[in-house]
Protein backbone atom coordinates (compact mmCIF):
# COMPACT_ATOMS: atom_id res chain seq x y z
CA UNK A 1 0.00 0.00 0.00
CA UNK A 2 1.29 3.43 -0.87
CA UNK A 3 2.92 5.81 2.10
CA UNK A 4 0.55 9.17 1.83
CA UNK A 5 2.94 11.83 1.38
CA UNK A 6 3.40 14.03 4.32
CA UNK A 7 1.62 17.55 4.15
CA UNK A 8 5.00 19.46 5.46
CA UNK A 9 7.77 18.44 3.76
CA UNK A 10 11.42 18.66 4.63
CA UNK A 11 12.64 20.05 1.44
CA UNK A 12 14.94 23.00 1.48
CA UNK A 13 12.95 24.53 -0.72
CA UNK A 14 9.77 24.38 1.46
CA UNK A 15 11.65 26.13 4.19
CA UNK A 16 13.33 28.79 2.10
CA UNK A 17 9.56 29.67 0.87
CA UNK A 18 7.97 29.67 4.38
CA UNK A 19 10.89 31.38 5.95
CA UNK A 20 10.58 34.30 2.76
CA UNK A 21 6.60 34.61 3.35
CA UNK A 22 7.45 34.54 7.18
CA UNK A 23 9.76 37.25 6.58
CA UNK A 24 7.71 39.57 4.08
CA UNK A 25 4.66 39.08 6.56
CA UNK A 26 6.57 40.25 9.63
CA UNK A 27 8.07 43.06 7.62
CA UNK A 28 4.27 43.99 6.90
CA UNK A 29 3.38 43.45 10.31
CA UNK A 30 6.15 46.33 11.67
CA UNK A 31 5.53 48.44 8.57
CA UNK A 32 1.73 48.68 9.64
CA UNK A 33 2.57 49.23 12.97
CA UNK A 34 5.26 52.15 11.78
CA UNK A 35 1.93 53.83 9.80
CA UNK A 36 -0.74 53.43 12.64
CA UNK A 37 2.48 55.15 14.63
CA UNK A 38 3.30 58.08 12.30
CA UNK A 39 0.16 58.90 9.95
CA UNK A 40 -2.53 57.98 12.29
CA UNK A 41 -0.83 59.65 15.24
CA UNK A 42 -0.44 56.62 17.43
CA UNK A 43 2.56 58.36 18.71
CA UNK A 44 0.62 61.10 20.75
CA UNK A 45 -0.48 58.18 22.87
CA UNK A 46 1.98 57.60 26.01
CA UNK A 47 2.42 53.91 26.34
CA UNK A 48 0.55 52.51 22.81
CA UNK A 49 2.68 55.00 20.63
CA UNK A 50 5.84 53.10 22.28
CA UNK A 51 5.04 49.87 22.12
CA UNK A 52 3.91 50.39 18.43
CA UNK A 53 7.38 52.43 17.36
CA UNK A 54 9.65 49.27 19.59
CA UNK A 55 6.77 46.76 17.11
CA UNK A 56 8.35 48.46 14.17
CA UNK A 57 12.30 48.57 15.27
CA UNK A 58 11.75 44.99 16.13
CA UNK A 59 10.10 43.31 13.17
CA UNK A 60 11.96 45.11 10.92
CA UNK A 61 15.08 43.69 12.31
CA UNK A 62 13.66 39.95 12.58
CA UNK A 63 12.33 40.48 9.20
CA UNK A 64 15.57 41.76 7.51
CA UNK A 65 17.22 39.09 9.64
CA UNK A 66 15.00 35.98 8.12
CA UNK A 67 15.87 37.33 4.72
CA UNK A 68 20.01 37.73 5.55
CA UNK A 69 22.25 34.45 4.37
CA UNK A 70 22.41 33.35 8.21
CA UNK A 71 24.62 30.48 7.13
CA UNK A 72 27.11 32.62 5.38
CA UNK A 73 27.17 35.46 8.20
CA UNK A 74 27.09 33.24 11.22
CA UNK A 75 28.62 30.14 9.75
CA UNK A 76 28.00 27.16 12.07
CA UNK A 77 25.47 29.02 14.28
CA UNK A 78 23.33 30.21 11.22
CA UNK A 79 20.84 27.31 12.27
CA UNK A 80 20.59 28.49 15.90
CA UNK A 81 20.10 32.45 14.69
CA UNK A 82 16.98 30.94 12.48
CA UNK A 83 15.27 28.95 15.15
CA UNK A 84 16.19 32.41 17.40
CA UNK A 85 14.77 34.62 14.63
CA UNK A 86 11.81 32.73 13.94
CA UNK A 87 10.33 32.13 17.51
CA UNK A 88 11.30 35.64 17.91
CA UNK A 89 9.08 36.72 14.89
CA UNK A 90 6.22 34.60 16.06
CA UNK A 91 6.28 36.55 19.58
CA UNK A 92 6.14 39.68 17.77
CA UNK A 93 3.50 38.44 15.77
CA UNK A 94 1.22 36.36 18.23
CA UNK A 95 1.48 38.96 20.86
CA UNK A 96 0.59 41.70 18.55
CA UNK A 97 -2.40 40.02 17.97
CA UNK A 98 -3.18 38.96 20.94
CA UNK A 99 -2.85 42.38 22.08
CA UNK A 100 -5.37 43.67 19.17
CA UNK A 101 -7.68 41.04 20.36
CA UNK A 102 -7.73 42.68 24.05
CA UNK A 103 -7.81 46.22 22.71
CA UNK A 104 -10.67 45.44 20.80
CA UNK A 105 -12.65 44.18 23.91
CA UNK A 106 -11.14 46.07 26.69
CA UNK A 107 -8.80 48.90 27.18
CA UNK A 108 -5.15 48.19 26.89
CA UNK A 109 -2.87 50.85 28.70
CA UNK A 110 -5.55 52.96 28.82
CA UNK A 111 -6.56 52.59 24.46
CA UNK A 112 -9.32 50.95 23.15
CA UNK A 113 -10.27 50.47 19.41
CA UNK A 114 -13.31 50.96 18.72
CA UNK A 115 -14.37 48.88 15.35
CA UNK A 116 -12.99 46.50 13.27
CA UNK A 117 -12.39 48.87 10.50
CA UNK A 118 -10.21 48.15 7.07
CA UNK A 119 -7.02 48.64 8.89
CA UNK A 120 -7.85 46.42 11.49
CA UNK A 121 -9.05 43.61 9.67
CA UNK A 122 -5.51 43.85 7.72
CA UNK A 123 -3.77 44.01 11.15
CA UNK A 124 -5.22 40.50 12.27
CA UNK A 125 -5.16 39.03 9.39
CA UNK A 126 -1.72 39.33 8.51
CA UNK A 127 -0.70 39.66 12.16
CA UNK A 128 -2.31 36.05 12.55
CA UNK A 129 -0.45 34.52 9.04
CA UNK A 130 2.96 35.79 10.16
CA UNK A 131 2.46 34.18 13.52
CA UNK A 132 1.24 30.55 11.62
CA UNK A 133 3.93 30.96 8.74
CA UNK A 134 7.39 31.85 11.62
CA UNK A 135 5.51 28.68 13.79
CA UNK A 136 5.67 26.35 10.77
CA UNK A 137 9.29 28.15 9.65
CA UNK A 138 10.10 26.89 13.60
CA UNK A 139 8.78 23.42 13.04
CA UNK A 140 10.65 22.97 9.68
CA UNK A 141 13.91 23.94 11.22
CA UNK A 142 13.55 21.87 14.00
CA UNK A 143 12.64 18.73 11.91
CA UNK A 144 15.13 19.54 9.51
CA UNK A 145 17.79 20.30 12.69
CA UNK A 146 16.60 16.12 13.78
CA UNK A 147 16.81 14.95 10.78
CA UNK A 148 20.53 15.88 10.15
CA UNK A 149 21.54 15.19 13.26
CA UNK A 150 20.20 11.59 13.77
CA UNK A 151 22.10 11.07 10.40
CA UNK A 152 25.60 11.78 11.63
CA UNK A 153 27.85 8.60 12.69
CA UNK A 154 27.31 7.87 16.06
CA UNK A 155 30.62 8.01 17.79
CA UNK A 156 31.94 4.87 19.56
CA UNK A 157 33.98 4.67 22.79
CA UNK A 158 36.32 1.48 22.71
CA UNK A 159 36.44 -0.84 25.46
CA UNK A 160 38.68 -0.90 28.33
CA UNK A 161 40.65 -4.05 28.77
CA UNK A 162 39.31 -5.69 31.69
CA UNK A 163 41.87 -6.06 34.90
CA UNK A 164 42.72 -9.80 33.32
CA UNK A 165 43.59 -9.54 30.01
CA UNK A 166 47.30 -8.26 28.86
CA UNK A 167 47.71 -5.14 26.61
Amino acid sequence: MPRPAPLLTDSPRMRLTVRVLGAVLILFVGADHYYEYSVQEYSLLPTIGTLFLLNFISATAVGVLLLAPLDRIFRRFGNAVLKIAAVSGLGIAASSLAALLVSEQTPLFGFMELNYRTAILVALATEAAAAVCLGLLLLLTLRAGRTAGGSRTPIVEHARPSAGVLS
